[in-house]
C-alpha cells in the first residue's frame, strides 16, 4: 500500500497530479510544476492494486510513482457535440 497525495491544478480544469505522500511535490520536474500552476491538495488516499478510481487506472498510478515520482491524471476529452452548441463563435476562439 502507498499513501498517495492528489493536487489539482489551477491552469488546466480536471488535471490532477498524484504524488507520494512523504515526497509530496519534490520529485515533480519544475518544467511540470510550472505548467500545472499552483497544485491544490484535494486529498491523501490509499492506494493499492485492487483500489478503484474514478478516471485513471490505479496501476497507471502506482506505475508512476515507482518510475518517476508522480502520475499527471489529463482531464478527459472534450466531447464535438458541445463545440457545435455556438456555432457563430469566431474561428479563433478554443476548440
Amino acid at each position: 500500500m502507498k499513501v498517495c497525495s492528489v493536487y489539482l491544478s489551477s491552469r488546466k480544469d480536471e488535471m490532477y497530479l498524484y504524488v507520494d505522500k512523504r515526497d509530496k511535490l519534490s520529485k515533480v520536474p519544475e518544467a511540470l510544476l510550472e505548467l500545472f500552476g499552483t497544485a491544490k491538495l484535494v486529498m491523501d488516499i490509499p492506494l493499492t492494486a485492487n483500489r478503484k478510481l474514478a478516471r485513471v487506472d490505479v496501476d497507471k498510478v502506482l506505475e508512476g510513482l515507482e518510475e518517476k515520482g508522480y502520475y499527471l491524471q489529463m482531464p478527459p476529452p472534450k466531447d464535438d457535440y458541445m463545440l457545435d452548441l455556438h456555432k457563430d463563435r469566431p474561428e479563433s476562439g478554443v476548440r
